[in-house]
């Protein structure tokens, strides 16, 4: 016996209606397992989640978290913080945020935007505008509209400096990828004092070399 599918199956839209059924509950579960669990949100979540699903997206845990995307296609993911429930869009930053209320990330945080819900009480006053804005998040997805790149930044002295005069690590910072050298750049270039920025480069020169990430381990 096998429970694989045969042509005969594959071709039957009974059959494959029972089992999209099937795999949508076995999702659903997973959410449901995922705000059952919660001790911060569920509230604005179980409030939250029939808009989307009015919308038109469907539901599945990606990255740990209750993800809602349209063919494929991630639209928003909750994001459970201790002050507040964050709904945060993918392509936030493409959307038009007549309201004003999309709050970014952090300082380096480019595309993707968030609504933050502090309370049931701001779910329920959101919550037309919650379904505003999913549909517009649908139509840039359709659209197939992109964030533009970030711009190219100008590495710190300290850095330019170390990339000048040591060619391997030369060779190993050009081969991460463009977003790793950002990283770093903004890493770098944050701190005041050029001593701070020296000694930055040299703590982080080891996993340069290794070919790794900012964030990598």
């Amino acid at each position: 016996m096998t429970d694989e599918p045969t042509e005969a199956s594959l071709g039957n839209p009974i059959l494959n209606s029972s089992r999209s059924r099937s795999m949508a509950r076995t999702t659903r579960s997973k959410v449901d397992a995922y705000i059952d669990r919660s001790t911060k949100w569920p509230e604005v979540m179980t409030r939250l989640r029939p808009i989307l699903a009015g919308c038109g997206l469907t539901e599945e845990i990606k990255w740990g978290k209750p993800c809602f995307s349209q063919d494929g296609h991630n639209i928003v993911i909750f994001q459970e913080m201790k002050e507040f429930l964050a709904l945060m869009f993918f392509k936030g930053a493409l959307l038009s945020d007549p309201d004003g209320i999309l709050e970014q990330q952090g300082p380096n945080s480019r595309s993707a935007l968030r609504i933050c819900f502090r309370s049931i009480d701001d779910a329920n006053r959101l919550a037309d505008t919650v379904k505003a804005y999913v549909e517009e998040a649908i139509d840039v997805e359709e659209a197939g509209l992109q964030v533009a790149p970030a711009p190219v930044l100008p590495p710190p002295e300290e850095l330019q400096n170390r990339l000048e005069t040591d060619p391997a690590f030369k060779a190993a910072f050009e081969a991460l990828t463009p977003g790793r050298q950002r990283e770093y750049n903004l890493y770098f270039s944050d701190a005041k004092q050029s001593k701070t920025r020296n000694a930055r480069v040299d703590k982080y020169a080891p996993k340069i070399l290794a070919g790794k990430g900012f964030r990598d381990r």
